[in-house]
């Protein structure tokens, strides 16, 4: 344990160079958390739409496409690196303390600070070196051409964007706002995407004359400029490579589908050893690790596409890169965006249409597998590395000296057992097939962005309710 704490003592030099966002020392009204929550939103959106100075060009494949909407990322503005730097940094010293590499005792506020200031710290180094690394691989152009100068500023600009997302963070979950950063963030991005493939007026030439992109003005459009008012809705409905109005129902029904899932709760009553009389609940969600399988399922699928079109790109006739994923050009994009046509990657990608799953049954069956099974193993693995399992939690009631009637305080984690692996591993199938449901029936923004939405604005709903609760003084507490 020592030598954990010396790992975490190497930080301390560094705390007051880092940026910082000072704790609230008062209890801050709910309409100044609602309004640190908009201004913070606003900055966000700003700068996912402010353009890089001195870059070449953003065109071409895009390596990092599958993962940008997880990820809060907008290609070429200064909201490239989205919440990368601080997800990648929060997983790695969460899976570093759960897997007792780094000893923390959370009940030590020196430890907390520490392990925070140590989070931090990783996630503006990881902000550096993404933002060299894209400079280097050329997604801005040529080194060369760009200049040392423009090369510097393209640098410099992404790493004050890296820390104005951390301070945004920082500020939401210090109790100014309400939830955190990288849940707003993420929402905000899926739902902008689905609102803009619903209702966005640019027009695009599919072959078939200008068509609009946003699928209610196309419904609106060919009723009104074409005779056959049967065949314009049913091209309203079904047309190709397009968003059309199926995706957008399918889109609503899982909406509907995860929310309605979102109430399925076991509720284990808990009463106080110390206060008599004082009795509560611990509520079991059977989406026990909310949305962490599908984060870290899409980072596990985004890597092995990255590393797969990096080699392929290179190594094209090589058997073994071959076995690992296939690309080809998009023929429906217009920036040459690379899509998987054979290997593993292909096989652990979404079928794009029903049309897909009847020519290909087995591509079918494999990703729906890989998806449930990914999903679970992810779930189960979670509670374990943070800090929620039935041995944490049993802990953590027990320090709070909280009992379960009928059952003794030595079998408070035989009981919990009964319940809390099976809502993660269960509760992680069922993300899965949802995401794969989701996939199948074409909804807009994809199974995997649909269920972090809903997931996180279900979140903050509650959240809300909460807060506002006890602004009214519904809870004396």
């Amino acid at each position: 344990m020592a030598g954990g704490f010396r790992v975490l003592h190497l930080v301390r030099p560094f705390l007051s160079f880092l940026p910082e966002v000072q704790t609230a020392d008062r209890k801050i009204p709910f309409r100044e958390k609602v309004m640190y929550t908009v201004v913070s939103l606003f900055i966000f959106l700003v700068c996912s739409q402010l353009p890089l100075y001195g870059i070449h060009s953003a065109t071409g494949s895009d390596p990092f496409y599958w993962m940008r909407m997880i990820l809060a990322s907008n290609r070429g503005t200064v909201m490239e690196l989205g919440i990368t730097p601080i997800v990648t940094s929060g997983l790695v010293m969460q899976l570093l303390a759960g897997s007792k590499l780094i000893e923390v005792d959370n009940s030590v506020r020196e430890d907390r600070a520490l392990l925070n200031g140590a989070q931090k710290l990783l996630g503006v180094l990881i902000t550096i070196g993404e933002a060299v690394a894209y400079v280097l691989s050329g997604m801005y152009g040529n080194v060369r051409d760009l200049g040392a100068g423009n090369a510097i500023l393209i640098i410099v600009q992404l790493f004050f964007a890296g820390i104005i997302v951390i301070c945004l963070d920082e500020l939401l979950q210090k109790g100014y706002g309400l939830g955190s950063g990288i849940s707003l963030f993420i929402a905000t991005n899926i739902c902008e995407n689905i609102i803009w493939k619903a209702f966005s007026p640019t027009t695009i030439n599919s072959g078939r004359g200008a068509e609009f992109e946003g699928a209610v003005i196309a419904l609106f459009h060919l009723l009104i400029t074409r005779t056959d008012k049967v065949r314009a809705l049913k091209e309203a409905f079904y047309r190709q490579n397009l968003p059309n109005v199926t995706n957008l129902l399918a889109t609503v029904l899982v909406f509907l589908i995860v929310i309605y899932f979102q109430g399925f709760r076991v509720v284990l009553p808990v009463r106080s050893k110390s206060a008599r009389g004082q009795q509560g609940s611990y509520p079991i969600k059977l989406f026990y690790t909310s949305n962490m399988p599908i984060i870290l399922q899409s980072a596990l699928v985004t890597n092995l596409y990255f590393i797969s079109q990096l080699l392929y790109k290179r190594y094209s006739t090589n058997f073994v890169v071959n076995l690992l994923g296939k690309w080809k050009e998009s023929e429906y994009s217009q920036s040459g965006q690379l899509i998987p046509v054979g290997g593993l990657v292909y096989y652990i990608t979404a079928p794009t249409s029903f049309g897909d799953i009847a020519a290909n049954p087995f591509h079918a069956l494999f990703y729906l597998t890989f998806m449930l099974t990914a999903c679970a193993l992810f779930s189960k693995t979670w509670i374990e590395v943070s800090g929620s399992s039935a041995r944490d939690v049993a802990r953590q009631l027990k320090e709070q000296q909280m009992v379960m009637p009928g059952h003794r305080e030595s079998n408070l984690q035989k009981e919990l057992n009964r319940y809390i692996p099976t809502a993660a591993a269960f509760g992680g199938m069922c993300i899965g097939a949802l995401t794969v449901v989701a996939d199948f029936m074409g909804a807009i923004g994809s199974g995997t962005g649909i269920l972090l939405a809903v997931t996180i604005i279900y979140q903050y709903f509650e959240t809300f309710d909460k807060e506002r609760a006890n602004e009214i003084g519904l809870f004396g507490f």
